[in-house]
């Protein structure tokens, strides 16, 4: 079964204060996007890739592509407002007859392990679906003015990428968001709304998302590591 990984790029990044979208920010002279895309080019079971991103970006893409050698990055199509219709732009750009498995993956996610990739991948091939989480690990409250109420955690999970569906389901999910006007936080929310069961698939911590300066040093103390290590190998 072909599988099709959708990296949306088109947003502004504005919660880390640089002057350009965090998933082009430049670490050890290489774009965090960059990264990001070296994992699904080299997991065997990514069979194409598709950016949506903004119209200005599109030929630091191609370099990137070029530069890296990303072989299976075959479009990059026009992003839109949301994250919602810069997937649906890219699900738009995939002939329907095909009905491949889709994995949407954030492109400020750079540090995804190919073993938890292979495994949602797997998980969807058998199952239809498959959405990488971490369970809850911290003791959780939810504090409001006055209030300060401790939630149990046992069945608490952080969801994060990819998230993986057959197209024909995820095509159907934002068809129905879109006749209800509805904008969800990510594509299991819409599956999960056109009644759906999500199959969750354990995550890793270092499969975070790059959201603010502390995940952008974080992520570099990270890749120093692994530099040096394999520098020392």
């Amino acid at each position: 079964m072909k599988t099709i990984a959708i990296i949306p790029s088109g947003g502004s990044g504005i919660r880390t204060g640089l002057s350009v979208p965090k998933q082009y920010l430049k670490i050890y002279d290489k774009e965090i996007i960059a990264y990001t895309l070296d994992v699904f080019q080299n997991c065997p079971l990514i069979d194409e890739i598709i950016i949506p991103a903004q119209p200005g970006f599109f030929d630091v893409l191609f370099e990137i592509k070029d530069k890296f050698n990303i072989t299976k990055l075959v479009k990059v199509v026009e992003g839109g407002k949301e994250r919602q219709h810069s997937v649906f732009n890219a699900l738009s750009a995939i002939p329907p007859d095909l009905n491949p498995l889709i994995a949407v993956h954030d492109a400020a996610r750079p540090l995804l392990p190919i073993d938890v990739l292979t495994c949602a991948i797997n998980t969807a091939m058998e199952k239809s679906n498959s959405v990488v989480a971490v369970k809850a690990k911290d003791t959780l409250v939810k504090h409001f003015q006055d209030s300060f109420d401790y939630i149990n955690r046992d069945n608490i999970y952080n969801i994060q990428t990819p998230q993986i569906f057959r197209l024909n389901i995820l095509a159907e999910a934002f068809k129905l968001a879109d006749s209800k006007n509805f904008i969800g936080t990510d594509e299991s929310m819409l599956v999960y709304n056109l009644g759906y069961k999500i199959n969750i698939v354990e995550g890793s911590l270092i499969n975070f998302k790059i959201t603010n300066e502390n995940d952008i040093e974080l992520f570099k103390q990270l890749v120093y590591s692994k530099i040096h290590c394999n520098l020392n190998n």
